[in-house]
């Protein structure tokens, strides 16, 4: 996925499903486009030059998830969300 493909927004309960993840610090399974399966806890939501990320923590160490690049994610807590997209403005 190229990185300079321009940040789309996704909808704003999932969003709000993603913060309520960190500020739980859930253990998600998260689908990436292109197929990538990861894993870890939820623990932070960050804003970086217009483009939103979730940072995830595993035994791998910390990743940065562009929010637009999840497919879905789930927690038996919350189930699955599949991710929607805002429309344009």
């Amino acid at each position: 996925m190229s990185i300079d493909t321009e940040y789309q927004p996704i909808n704003c309960d999932d969003y709000d499903n993603l913060e309520l993840a960190c500020q739980r610090q859930l253990h998600l399974h998260i689908q990436l486009r292109g197929g990538e399966i990861f894993e870890g806890k939820a623990n932070e939501l960050i804003l970086r030059k217009k483009v939103e990320y979730l940072l995830i923590e595993s035994n791998e160490g910390s990743r940065e998830l562009r929010l637009d690049y999840i497919i879905s994610f789930s927690n038996p807590e919350i189930g699955t969300i599949m991710i929607e997209y805002s429309p344009s403005l």
